[in-house]
């Protein structure tokens, strides 16, 4: 999850989000509202505003993001940095589209905020989208019913005449013929069918006697492949930290990387579907517990050991 996303998740709670070292997403309720212009109607919503004077570190965002991904306080504040390191290279020479939140832009060095308009963070809102509705015309209506009604053609329906009743009797007639015919057709569709079983099951035994008869035989087998599956494991993990988002352990460990750690990767998802970064794996429990208690004194006191084997 990129930082935007965790913003954004806050802002439906709280009125104000604080970004350590970049500015402050601040929002503000709106009453619902109608465009007489164009006949629409608009629920009530919060308008999203951004303001570059709110930068001291509240806590809140870091501690949702550690919270969520159950990293450590420090280590979400490493991520804030780096995520907002990334925009403020990206606003020296373009706009920075955040997600659900809108666009940034920099103009003679400050920061310019246009709010992306289709999302609303009013929660009392949920469901309420806005509603065109055209406008009535009720004096045109009224013309179109009269002229329908003076140019409506009276139809005169003729008296109906009785059919002479030697008409019925030769559709009696007709009508028997017919089901005398239907009856010798399904007499002879079954009498086809029976043929048909009795030649399947004719040439079914046929089939049998000939398989039973048949013999298999498989000369001159192939070798058996023997392949030798030696290797080095390194079934002793020292873990940097476990990420909900696989997003977010990427960038862990681009982090762990640029600091050094060269051998960081990522083991995979564990039972809690968390997703596990290492900051290195070892051959013996002896070198990971002293890279471990190495670890916890200079740069992550929250590292553990992981034993499996990968």
């Amino acid at each position: 999850m990129i930082l935007a996303e965790y913003i954004s998740e806050l802002l439906y709670r709280y009125e104000c989000v604080i970004v350590p070292g970049f500015g402050g997403f601040i929002t503000n309720s709106q009453p619902a509202r109608i465009s007489s212009y164009s006949n629409t109607f608009y629920p009530p919503t919060k308008r999203l505003t951004f303001n570059t004077h709110l930068k001291n570190n509240d806590g809140l965002l870091a501690n949702y993001i550690a919270s969520v991904d159950k990293m450590p306080f420090k280590s979400a504040m490493n991520f804030i940095k780096f995520e907002v390191k990334q925009w403020k290279e990206e606003l020296a020479h373009s706009d920075v589209f955040l997600d659900k939140i809108g666009k940034l832009s920099l103009e003679d060095d400050k920061i310019l905020f246009e709010p992306q308009k289709q999302v609303n963070y009013l929660t009392d809102s949920y469901g309420l989208g806005t509603v065109v509705s055209s406008e009535i015309k009720r004096e045109e209506y009224k013309k179109q019913v009269e002229e329908i009604e003076e140019k409506a053609p009276i139809l005169v329906t003729e008296p109906h005449k009785e059919r002479p009743n030697y008409l019925k009797y030769a559709a009696i007639i007709v009508l028997g013929l017919s089901l005398l015919g239907f009856g010798g057709y399904e007499l002879y569709k079954d009498y086809t069918f029976k043929q048909e079983v009795v030649t399947a099951k004719k040439q079914q035994k046929a089939i049998e006697q000939k398989v039973q008869q048949a013999t298999f035989i498989i000369s001159d087998p192939l070798p058996s492949i023997v392949i030798d599956a030696t290797r080095t494991t390194y079934p002793f993990h020292v873990i940097a930290g476990a990420f909900r988002f696989p997003e977010n352990a990427d960038r862990m460990v681009k982090i762990l990387k640029d600091e050094g750690f060269d051998s960081a990767r990522i083991l995979g998802i564990n039972q809690w579907g968390l997703t596990q970064v290492s900051f290195d794996s070892f051959d013996s429990r002896y070198e990971a517990l002293k890279a471990l208690y190495a670890l916890r004194k200079t740069m992550n006191e929250d590292a553990w050991l992981l034993v499996q084997d990968l």
